[in-house]
């Protein structure tokens, strides 16, 4: 699946280089998600408007589930586990049959879509706060990496709910019991995105220095340079010291903890 957004100047490498964590809550351009974790190739998302297209027709879930290959969808009899409230945007055509994040090949008619921190495989019912369509989706990927933003629908299930001519909307996210999946979760910190590669080196050193048992990465994205550290434990405790310590060096780069399994 995919994933994409940054930004930075000249005089942010020396407030990249104290890092003291100046938390603002500042909106971010568009950023990049972390490398796939089943692929070496990094993946982008992008948020996408599209031209003019008849709204979607509501969808029935329980016939949406019967369809799905078996075990596509986890059990949805019961309360969800997880809900959450904000803008949702969608992705396609541009990362047709890309590797995910889950090492599964994108589909952009297939019900997925990407959730920063929810477990792979998720199950996720999607409503579209202004048309009041549903959907079911699977979680595959991670992203966006848009702080005003909390999920990335396929193509498919953006059209399901009327999202796909809107291109962004406020979505309520409910999700259900996975349990394949460890509770604890491995996490790690991805924070960019830089204008410039000395920048996110910069950042980088720092990191090493700080989280010497830590491994720590630097990648280009389409828009820019990002850092990626994952804590010597994988834990959320970990990440979360990590991504405070981080802070926002420019409020256009803020770090992100992100889910790895």
């Amino acid at each position: 699946m995919k994933n994409a957004r940054l930004l930075a100047a000249p005089a942010y490498l020396a407030i990249a280089l104290t890092l003291s964590g100046c938390h603002h809550q500042q909106k971010v351009a568009y950023q990049p998600p972390p490398p796939p974790v089943k692929s070496s190739n990094p993946t982008t998302r992008r948020a996408s408007t599209a031209p003019a297209a008849a709204p979607a027709p509501s969808v029935d879930l329980h016939a949406e589930a019967s369809k799905a290959p078996r075990g596509f969808f986890d059990d949805t009899s019961g309360k969800p586990v997880y809900t959450e409230t904000g803008m949702a945007s969608w992705y396609g055509t541009d990362f047709q049959h890309r590797a995910a994040a889950d090492g599964t090949v994108f589909d952009q008619n297939a019900m997925t879509a990407a959730h920063r921190t929810l477990p792979m495989g998720s199950t996720v019912r999607v409503t579209n706060l202004t048309t009041g369509q549903q959907v079911l989706v699977r979680v595959t990927d991670r992203g966006p990496f848009v702080g005003t933003r909390v999920l990335d629908l396929s193509m498919g299930a953006a059209k399901a709910i009327g999202l796909y001519r809107m291109g962004v909307a406020k979505v309520r996210i409910e999700a259900f019991a996975h349990p394949t999946n460890d509770p604890g979760g491995k996490w790690c910190v991805q924070t960019g995105g830089f204008k410039s590669e000395g920048d996110a080196n910069a950042l980088k050193a720092r990191l090493l220095g700080r989280y010497r048992t830590a491994k720590v990465i630097e990648f280009a994205g389409p828009t820019g340079y990002w850092v990626r550290i994952d804590p010597p434990l994988k834990t959320k405790t970990q990440a979360t010291e990590i991504a405070d310590w981080i802070g926002t060096p420019k409020p256009a780069v803020l770090p992100y903890l992100v889910r790895l399994d």
